[in-house]
């Protein structure tokens, strides 16, 4: 009998692993769509060539070798099974695989829920790039992120590892359930360092100081960005429970789900009244990175917070989020749809927003282990953009970014029939 309670233990736990690392790779379609949204329509193909091109990037290179930075345990590498047949083969594998506590699942499936994440931290760096980048400088930088600079951050955090030997995150206090800073503010550091170096899309600022706005070709698609998104959240936080099969894992998935969605609809409305009070006008744009704003600010403490709080929380990010951007646009740092605040300013609120609600961990601790995410990563990204921009150049030439790099990278247009070049 303990032995078919714990084979079904096994197979809801392996089940659910799947199902809410599926959510998380729909977010690949969200970001998609939101970035499609709000480029303009002759840099519509090459965004897409880069969102399908760095989900397959990210899992090969993953599969490779970042999964083994990270853990330690290399599943494909060393050759450890994927699943078990056995009770004891499943206890072995668990502990094998460094699994906690009493979370039992396949080892296949962990891997398949954590590679989603690498994409995830890596398509935030695709839409603050997004309208100058040459899309093979793109993916080189995409080899290198989902490769070594991520699970490296990784392993410092989620993986038990020390920082360079020299402290562990977890023993000052820092926490992060299911990545505000890990993967959110990780992506942001990355593309912040890679648009320093890029520069401004053309006609961005003006000679006085002006700032331009230049319209993405298609709000309908953001909006459905969004939507997808903000689905495949309850995947990113509600599967970082690790478990399903028993009562007071099913109640914490509840209450994250719960609490997810809240934050998300309390980060839009903030959005909503704050660009209301600022510009006289409902700002759908806006609007869309408040909910995404919401979403980032509650996924470092999910479990803790009551409704009101998560609402409260994700309400916090989608006032930061507004000004945030006001604030990059006027250093003249030019973000195309606003990742670098959404994931970067509101990741790091995420994280100071977890002892709110969470007495195991510190103010402290949550400042040192955002400042060793952003130190590593942007430094080490900041390096690497360096180095490809020294080899083949980072940024199209100014006709090509001009007649839209839909044409100079890809040789085709998304909406031929509406373009003048047609």
């Amino acid at each position: 009998m303990e032995n078919q309670i714990f084979e079904l233990q096994y197979a809801i736990d392996t089940f659910y692993f799947l199902v809410m690392g599926a959510l998380v790779m729909w977010m690949a379609a969200g970001f998609s769509m939101l970035e499609a949204g709000l480029v303009r329509s002759k840099n519509t193909t090459e965004i897409l060539t880069k969102n399908v091109t760095l989900y397959a990037v990210a899992c090969t290179m993953y599969m490779i070798v970042g999964y083994y930075l990270m853990y330690g345990g290399g599943l494909f590498l060393t050759g450890i099974e994927g699943g078990a047949t056995l009770v004891e083969d499943a206890l072995k594998a668990s502990a094998e695989n460094g699994f906690g506590g009493d979370s039992v699942y396949s080892a296949a499936s962990d891997f398949f829920f954590q590679v989603v994440f690498v994409a995830t931290a890596m398509s935030i760096v695709s839409g603050a790039v997004a309208e100058r980048m040459k899309l093979w400088a793109f993916l080189a930088f995409a080899v290198v992120m989902t490769g070594f600079i991520y699970p490296m951050e990784g392993n410092w955090t989620w993986g038990g590892g020390s920082v360079f030997g020299l402290f562990s995150l977890g023993d000052v206090g820092f926490s992060d359930f299911a990545g505000s800073g890990i993967v959110h503010m990780a992506g942001a550091a990355a593309a912040l360092a890679g648009v320093l170096l890029l520069g401004p899309r053309k006609g961005k600022y003006g000679a006085d100081g002006r700032v331009n706005a230049i319209p993405g070709a298609n709000l309908p698609l953001a909006t459905l960005g969004t939507f997808i998104l903000w689905m495949g959240w309850f995947g990113f936080n509600g599967g970082s429970v690790l478990k399903l099969g028993d009562i007071a894992s099913a109640n914490s998935v509840a209450m994250v789900f719960l609490n997810t969605n809240a934050a998300a609809a309390g980060g839009a409305l903030a959005a909503l009244v704050v660009a209301k009070i600022l510009f006289g006008k409902a700002d759908l744009t806006m609007v869309l990175n408040g909910a995404l704003a919401g979403l980032v600010a509650i996924t470092a403490e999910p479990s803790t917070p009551t409704a009101l709080a998560a609402t409260l929380i994700g309400a916090v990010g989608g006032v930061i989020v507004v000004f945030s951007i006001l604030f990059f646009d006027k250093l003249k740092i030019d973000d195309p749809v606003g990742a670098i605040s959404v994931h970067g300013a509101v990741g790091l609120w995420g994280l100071l927003a977890v002892p709110l609600t969470n007495g195991d961990t510190t103010f402290t601790g949550q400042l040192i282990g955002a400042a060793t995410i952003f130190t590593w990563v942007f430094v080490t990204s900041l390096i690497v953009w360096g180095i490809i921009k020294m080899v083949m150049g980072l940024r199209v030439s100014e006709e090509e970014e001009y007649e839209g790099v839909d044409l100079a990278e890809c040789g085709m247009e998304a909406y031929p029939e509406f373009t003048k070049s047609a």
